[in-house]
């Protein structure tokens, strides 16, 4: 019996190629809905974007005015006066009186030596003194006697006279040598003795008692005491070539030092070099500073402060008006309907301000901000100015 044929497989096919159409459909709806989703969110962005505003630029007129500053410079506290003492002649230490510390007064004896040679050249010295003067004494009186004799006549020549006289005179200038001498060994055995030539503390000591001392090359090299005047310093300060014509005598100075950092001291200027030194090209300017209570010691670092003051007006502007850049100093400047660029030079700053020098006059108008976003020959139409 012949039976008809079945078709299922086409079926089967059918019906896959159905669920391949289905899917792809299905994906281009969503790829449909994203597109539009992000179409409607950048619309909704745009819509809330709002229009660039033009550029705000402060700016000010220019004028003169009077600037204070002050700047900061090393200095150094020196002793007012201070002596190395050496020992005279060659001799031996007999006794010290005073040590490292010790505070002694003007003619107070510190050091004390002895040379016996010195001694017995005093001695000789002294006795050729008393012979000249015995000398000198007769010669004195035989002269007295012929001059007194000469009055009656024919009794004294002439000629015994002057020869009289002329020992009398010899005997006289032994006299006056051997006087130098004797002085001339007192005086040595008077540098057996060291004395204070000031006010002052011992800052040092090289030698003991028994010491063999003379003078540099001979004893020792190194001096014998060192002598500080500490109640009164000197402040050393070197002052640029830049600063100098702003320090004048009796200038008020501040200064601080590492060993009271929250203590201010001050000093006036006393003494200026008038020249500068060809190193540093600084001029040496010094400062008195009365130091009573030695609170302050020689050889401190101090930290000194200048005003800078001057009764001079200057052209002053807000210190954020000058643009530092690569190419150099400038200010802002409104000129023509655009913004210039003007190349200055700057003075001293202080306060938040700035002393400048260049192509500027009193009036012209500046920004306040000067920054390298404003460029040059940008047209002022283009941005708000305000005035503060």
């Amino acid at each position: 019996m012949w039976k008809k044929p079945i078709k299922k497989p086409l079926n089967v096919m059918n019906h896959s190629m159905k669920n391949s159409w289905l899917l792809l459909l299905l994906s281009a709806a969503v790829v449909q809905s994203c597109s539009t989703g992000h179409a409607t969110e950048e619309a909704k962005e745009g819509e809330a974007r709002p229009k660039e505003e033009a550029k705000v630029l402060e700016v000010f007129p220019l004028q003169k005015g009077t600037l204070s500053s002050s700047v900061n410079i090393p200095g150094e506290l020196l002793a007012f006066q201070q002596v190395d003492l050496y020992a005279k002649v060659n001799s031996f230490v007999k006794k010290l009186n005073v040590d490292v510390g010790s505070e002694v007064h003007q003619g107070q004896v510190l050091v004390t030596m002895e040379a016996p040679e010195i001694n017995a050249q005093l001695l000789g010295a002294e006795s050729r003194l008393k012979s000249q003067e015995a000398l000198a004494l007769a010669s004195k009186a035989n002269y007295d006697r012929l001059y007194e004799a000469s009055k009656t006549p024919g009794t004294v020549s002439q000629n015994d006279l002057d020869q009289a006289m002329a020992r009398q005179k010899s005997d006289q200038s032994q006299l006056d040598a051997a006087k130098a001498a004797y002085r001339e060994v007192s005086d040595m055995r008077n540098y057996l003795e060291i004395r204070a030539p000031f006010n002052g503390v011992i800052s040092a000591r090289n030698v003991s008692a028994g010491a063999y001392v003379g003078p540099s090359g001979k004893g020792s090299e190194l001096p014998l005491l060192s002598l500080q005047e500490q109640r009164k310093l000197r402040l050393v300060v070197s002052v640029p070539e830049a600063y100098t014509s702003y320090i004048k005598p009796a200038t008020k100075v501040d200064f601080k030092v590492k060993a009271y950092p929250n203590e201010t001291f001050s000093a006036q200027v006393a003494r200026q070099a008038g020249a500068l030194d060809f190193r540093l090209r600084a001029q040496r300017t010094e400062m008195d500073v009365v130091n009573n209570a030695k609170k302050l010691l020689p050889g401190m670092v101090a930290e000194v402060s200048l005003a800078l003051g001057s009764n001079e007006e200057n052209l002053i502007v807000p210190a954020s008006a000058v643009l530092n850049s690569t190419r150099g100093v400038y200010v802002i400047k409104i000129e023509g309907g655009n913004t210039v660029w003007i190349p200055v030079k700057t003075g001293r700053t202080g306060e938040g301000k700035t002393e400048i020098f260049g192509k500027v006059a009193v009036g012209d108008t500046l920004a306040m901000k000067a920054t390298e976003e404003v460029r040059n020959q940008t047209p002022a139409g283009a941005m708000k100015l305000i005035t503060p």
